[in-house]
């Protein structure tokens, strides 16, 4: 059995998702972010981090196994369910591990920086002005590799697509990714039009990110 620690308005929705992809079964546990946006404290009670996804894994023999990181979580589901949505080929394995682990490694650290100096008056501006030439380097660069392919590791939709979700669509609500980088916006209304995504969506509750 496998449980999904969902917070809405999170990264745990891309494992709602991936799960819908692959038709496993699974169960939510539903929480809710406090005023201050931040997790509550009943995540703790899961995993000392206290951040979503969280997702418990019990086996057959009674064997429970705690998951954090969305990155780590989509790995083991492509393992648990015999490579599907893994890479094709060597070429496409490169760039699947590459996307796997830039989303939250490189994009999204630039993009939560962005997000959070903005919001900062004054000097949030002059913040502002230094880091969206940073962000708009890793867009540019997203840009780029979409327009040579549907999805990020090759011909075939994979997790990699799955985890550069949640930076791009945060882009696209907050940052200013518009009809100026058009291959981000096709692959994103590709992935909003896949029928495991729109039901994740239902399953997993109000998420403001889906355009």
């Amino acid at each position: 059995m496998l449980i999904v620690h969902h917070l809405n308005n999170s990264r745990s929705q891309r494992v709602l998702w991936m799960l819908e992809e692959l038709g496993l079964d699974y169960e939510i546990h539903f929480y809710k972010r406090r005023p201050d946006m931040s997790a509550p404290d009943e995540l703790r009670r899961i995993h000392p981090l206290g951040k979503s996804p969280i997702v418990e894994h019990l086996d057959a023999n009674g064997h429970r196994i705690i998951l954090v990181e969305t990155g780590a979580i989509c790995e083991y589901l492509v393992d648990l369910s015999a490579e599907r949505l893994g890479p094709a080929g060597r070429d496409d394995l490169l760039r699947y591990r590459q996307f796997l682990h830039y989303a939250e490694g490189s994009v999204m650290p630039v993009l939560f920086a962005l997000l959070v100096v903005s919001k900062v008056p004054l000097l949030g501006r002059l913040a502002v002005k230094k880091v969206r030439p940073m962000l708009d380097v890793h867009l540019d660069y997203i840009e780029s590799e979409l327009a040579t392919r549907q999805w990020f590791a090759g011909d075939e939709f994979t997790a990699a697509d799955i985890m550069m979700s949640f930076p791009l669509e945060a882009a696209r609500s907050r940052a200013g990714v518009d009809a100026s980088r058009p291959a981000t916006i096709a692959w994103l209304e590709r992935i909003h039009a896949r029928p495991a995504y729109r039901r994740a969506l239902e399953k997993g509750g109000a998420y403001r990110f889906a355009n």
